[in-house]
């Protein structure tokens, strides 16, 4: 019974998992399309402090979706392992990146194709390699995790880094370089996963009969999650109104999962049960995640389809034939060059390039 409740209790997850990141891939392009159309408006942009688009029914839309799939991605954390959940997050990099194509016509080039596929097959292999959590079945184990060394030096490096790139890196790089509002959604994201599970715990206990209100540790947790997920949506939008949709979307996946498989691993000590097939099929994994979003990434500016390679290919034929062409013509004339000469003009200098003769017993 307990394996068969495992395994229920594992297709749960993936199924949430999965619904989670569609309604996380359509709400970027909801919220993407309700900036565009404040700008449009000329309204203040988010990515210059105005908050205009709370008025804008679309992203509101948006917001609702991505709730929804927050709330679905929340349940998937009650009932299955975080390094189950998160590597699927890279679905919503290929809901997003589709979308973005017909919706917002940012146009999704062959390299961007194969970038979605790699990080499909990437996250896929995670899953299959997915390590176990160490158990943790109430709110007083989870307590003793969070006070556990390792994680509270984990947890005061993500608040530092966090507080330095938002008062300190933001003001000054956050217009400019995309990595800036990322890398603050992305540690912060790892502490709302933190507090997302052990809700989940909280949940599982009150539906058992316990009391869970009574217990502080249930509301530091969501008051933990609060903080952690307004920041998250703030320093989001600002990345989506400044850059571009298809490249928000899989460097913040890139960071997110990192940083929450950096957590999980240091709260739950899950790599510790792993075995060595396992920690080289996660990690090869997650690197093929890495190429795909690198694809996603470096090469979107670059028009490429598999139209286009076939005709670059025959430009390129083309040059090699005018090449050969080209040889044998200048072979075939300083051949001919030699023949006249043979003939008794070997005073006579011939120029070949104007059609003009001159010869030197005139002077």
């Amino acid at each position: 019974m307990g394996e068969d409740r495992g395994k229920y209790d594992f297709y749960i997850g993936l199924g949430l998992a999965v619904s989670s990141s569609i309604f996380i891939g359509g709400s970027f392009i909801l919220k993407k399309k309700g900036l565009l159309r404040l700008a449009r408006k000329g309204s203040m942009r988010a990515g210059q402090g105005g908050h205009a688009y709370l008025k804008e029914w679309l992203w509101w839309a948006g917001l609702l979706s991505m709730g929804a799939g927050e709330a679905a991605n929340f349940a998937a954390y009650a009932f299955a392992p975080a390094t189950l959940v998160t590597p699927l997050g890279a679905l919503s990099v290929l809901v997003s990146a589709v979308l973005s194509s017909y919706f917002l016509t940012e146009r999704l080039n062959l390299h961007g194709k194969l970038g979605c596929l790699l990080s499909i097959l990437g996250s896929t292999t995670m899953v299959i390699h997915a390590p176990q959590e160490e158990e943790i079945s109430s709110l007083d184990h989870m307590s003793e995790k969070l006070v556990d060394p390792a994680f509270l030096s984990f947890a005061i490096v993500v608040i530092i880094v966090a507080l330095i790139f938002i008062f300190v890196v933001g003001p000054r790089h956050g217009q400019s370089n995309i990595l800036v509002y990322i890398t603050i959604c992305s540690v912060i994201g790892s502490l709302s996963v933190s507090c997302v599970k052990g809700l989940g715990i909280a949940i599982k206990e009150a539906i058992a009969g316990k009391d869970v209100v009574g217990n502080p540790l249930a509301w530091i947790l969501l008051l933990g999650l609060l903080a952690c997920v307004s920041t998250q949506i703030n320093y989001l939008n600002k990345a989506l109104d400044i850059f571009n949709t298809s490249l928000v979307t899989p460097i913040y996946y890139v960071f997110f999962t990192t940083s929450v498989l950096s957590c999980s691993a240091i709260l739950f000590k899950e790599w510790g049960h792993m075995g060595a097939g396992d920690v080289i099929g996660t990690l090869s994994g997650f690197l093929t995640i890495i190429v795909g979003i690198f694809l996603l990434h470096a090469f979107k500016d670059v028009s490429v389809s598999l139209s286009s390679l076939a005709v670059s290919m025959r430009k390129d034929e083309r040059p090699a034939a005018n090449g050969v062409a080209s040889h044998y013509e200048l072979l075939h004339e300083s051949t001919g060059d030699m023949e006249d000469r043979e003939m008794g003009l070997p005073f006579d200098s011939v120029s070949r390039r104007n059609g003009a003769m001159t010869s030197s017993l005139d002077h």
